[in-house]
């Protein structure tokens, strides 16, 4: 995985915690489950990468 791509997931990842931990404070359904979101969307793109990373060190 490249350090651009895991960093862009690490950031996606800490704005949905972000974006949930805030709207467990106003009480907005649709902040958190956006949040959520974000954070499912963080852990697919980390686990894509792990196989392009798996598959380029078996062809290596």
């Amino acid at each position: 995985m490249s350090l651009e791509e895991r960093a862009k997931a690490t950031a996606k990842n800490l704005e949905g915690k972000a974006q949930e931990a805030a709207a467990e404070i106003t009480g907005d359904p649709k902040d958190k489950a956006e949040g959520k979101a974000k954070q499912a969307e963080s852990e697919v793109s980390h686990g894509i990468e792990d196989v392009k990373d798996n598959v380029k060190k078996k062809l290596d």
